[in-house]
């Protein structure tokens, strides 16, 4: 039964993860950690061997969703390759400092985390355009399938500090990155939505890597639920990805900032307020 259920939540943070460019780690950790409290025939798997069992399914969403996104020509290859220049480093460091989080800390510092980020994306349109970014860095031109075409960049210096942070992120809370990459990249670098999502996806695939072959050598690995979670989590990400190319931009970040809402509160409830 456990196994079923593994493979449905696989499913549905690849769904959720190549819609946004998540990269399924946000939906599928919180998702494991209430599993393992709410049912006792559910193992109750430790937040690092969760986070290893994340790792390695976004290698797969990673993958499944970048050669969908490839298809329709909305991953931006340079920016993808210098953002996993700034994240690989960051993912090692990150994945080390997990070994020293219990489970009520792991919630609560991942629960602020998302909600701020919510809470970012929330605001963005009452806040004022930050060009600096743009002004100060190489520029990109994209037309959109609404035919609105968007200019975006980022000095490249700027985008290895940011990434850095967000590597660190990715390795201490299995989440890929993609959950405050995507909206950095349009809050900040003036990214269009749909080529934020597959360029995320893009990096999410090649830090997995890194990733999974740090919490590989901590021992953070179950290999034996990943046999459920990583092909329901393939799927997954071919549906999402295709379902990404039918929604007009803003739908996509109404959509983010409801996900990372709703499970950045659950998780700071349980971090509070779990025995």
């Amino acid at each position: 039964m456990e196994f079923v259920l593994i493979a449905i939540v696989g499913l549905l943070s690849g769904i959720v993860g190549a819609l946004i460019g998540l990269g399924g780690g946000v939906i599928l950790v919180p998702a494991m950690l209430f599993l393992g409290t709410a049912f006792t025939f559910f193992p109750e798997l430790s937040p690092q061997k969760i986070v290893g069992l994340s790792v390695i399914m976004m290698i797969f969403t990673g993958l499944s969703s970048t050669l969908s996104y490839m298809k329709v020509k909305t991953v931006d290859y340079r920016s993808g390759f210098i953002f996993f220049a700034g994240s690989a480093p960051g993912t090692i460091i990150g994945a080390f400092v997990n070994k020293g989080l219990d489970l009520p800390s792991f919630n609560l510092y991942f629960g602020i985390l998302l909600v701020f980020l919510a809470v970012l994306l929330l605001v963005r349109d009452r806040l004022k355009e930050v060009h600096w970014f743009v002004d100060n860095g190489k520029k990109y031109h994209f037309k959109d399938s609404m035919n609105k075409e968007y200019v975006y960049g980022y000095p490249i210096l700027a985008a290895l500090v940011l990434t850095f942070a967000v590597g660190f992120a990715s390795g201490l809370f299995g989440i890929g990155g993609g959950s405050i990459m995507v909206p950095a990249m349009i809050l900040l670098f003036l990214f269009p939505p749909h080529v934020a999502v597959g360029t995320s996806m893009f990096m999410v695939f090649l830090s997995a890597i890194v990733n999974s072959i740090t919490h590989f050598s901590l021992g953070n690995i179950p290999w034996i639920y990943t046999l459920a979670v990583v092909p329901g989590a393939y799927i997954g990400a071919k549906i999402g990805a295709g379902l990404n190319k039918k929604l007009q931009s803003e739908t996509l970040v109404v959509i983010l900032r409801i996900a990372l809402l709703v499970l950045g509160l659950r998780s700071i409830y349980e971090g509070l307020f779990s025995s």
